[in-house]
């Protein structure tokens, strides 16, 4: 059997750690499910796995779960997990040992609320970990301002030895820069032996599964951190200004996406698209345009400016629209007739606000 043969008959799985409550965010919703441009982070990361080739899902859910399952128990590969207390990332994962039960393969371990995790570094990362035969292996990143984050931990030959948390971290340590974002792969069985053996031996007495790498390498099992991420990607949220700073930089990534595609946006800054929204081929977008998620826009419509494109909403091929679209469509195909398209007939609704400077 082949190398690669042997890699795709291997199972492949995710652990998304979803159950935590996020106090400087003040909200009693999850935090998991905040959007970021009309999607909750949740779905996001959920999306980016399905696109690295995993199929099968274990959300631990905690704080205020059934907004969670409710949201999410349709979604394909999903399995949900509880964790009544929680006890850290290691003690989240103990919880899922049950629904493992017959699985064998390799885990990869993320937590919910990093919505820019990109769907190649999932790739990379699984590719590694596979091609090194290893027990472990984790994405790394440097940050300039590495506050937060857990320090990764090297020897004089520059090889893996562990992850100490920030609240942890010696004087000396705290000066280190590259960090953990937070992106695992394990094998499974591995996995789930180390952390018998992990203690809460920290300062909050949580069961971090950092210690589940340490334990492996003590155990002459292969440990790599091979795989470094733009330090966008390890962008977590513990705070509505992180929430919006993450919401400006998936903008940015929307918009690039869409231009690479052939849209013009004439001017990114003033023009919000969220997700999942589709936009043909020459279609140009004015300022202060706001298109929605599920929003469908043909090619070559000339949209804004100061137009509001509504989730749902369907627009022609060759369509010019103004500041207010969602009254005057086809109530069967929910697209606007010919006779519509023909010429400029939507009824402005919303007026520019007066301290722009618009007539």
């Amino acid at each position: 059997m082949t190398q690669t043969q042997s890699e795709s008959s291997r199972g492949l799985a995710a652990v998304l750690l979803a159950a935590g409550k996020s106090t400087r965010m003040k909200t009693d919703l999850p935090k998991v499910m905040h959007e970021v441009c009309g999607k909750p982070m949740l779905g996001h990361v959920l999306d980016a796995c399905r696109a690295a080739g995993i199929e099968k899902f274990f959300v631990v859910v905690g704080f205020a779960k059934d907004a969670i399952i409710q949201a999410y128990d349709q979604e394909p590969g999903v399995t949900f997990v509880e964790q009544t207390e929680q006890k850290g990332t290691g003690h989240a994962v103990m919880m899922c040992r049950d629904a493992f039960a017959g699985f064998s393969g390799d885990c990869v371990v993320i937590a919910a609320d990093m919505p820019l995790v990109n769907a190649e570094t999932l790739k990379n990362l699984i590719t590694a970990h596979r091609t090194a035969t290893a027990s472990a292996s984790l994405a790394t990143t440097v940050l300039d301002d590495p506050t937060g984050y857990g320090r990764i931990i090297r020897d004089g030959k520059g090889e893996f030895t562990g992850i100490v948390e920030h609240r942890d971290c010696s004087q000396a340590q705290l000066k280190i820069t590259e960090v953990n974002p937070s992106y695992y792969c394990f094998d499974a069985e591995a996995l789930f032996a180390s952390l018998d053996k992990i203690t809460p031996n920290n300062a909050k007495g949580e069961y971090y599964i950092t210690d589940t790498l340490s334990i492996l390498r003590g155990e002459g099992k292969r440990v790599v951190a091979p795989v470094k991420l733009p330090a966008e990607d390890a962008t977590g949220i513990n705070s509505r200004a992180e929430l919006a700073m993450v919401n400006g930089l998936m903008q940015r990534r929307i918009q690039f996406e869409w231009m690479e595609g052939g849209v013009t946006i004439v001017d990114p800054g003033n023009t919000w698209i969220e997700c999942d929204a589709e936009i043909g081929r020459d279609t140009v977008i004015r300022p202060f345009t706001f298109i929605e998620r599920g929003a469908s826009i043909g090619a070559g419509c000339l949209v804004g400016p100061f137009s509001h494109v509504a989730a749902g909403t369907a627009v022609a091929d060759g369509t010019t629209i103004g500041p207010a679209i969602g009254g005057g469509f086809d109530a069967v195909a929910n697209r606007m007739t010919s006779q519509q398209t023909s010429k400029r007939t939507v009824q402005v609704v919303r007026r520019p606000p007066a301290q722009s400077g618009c007539p």
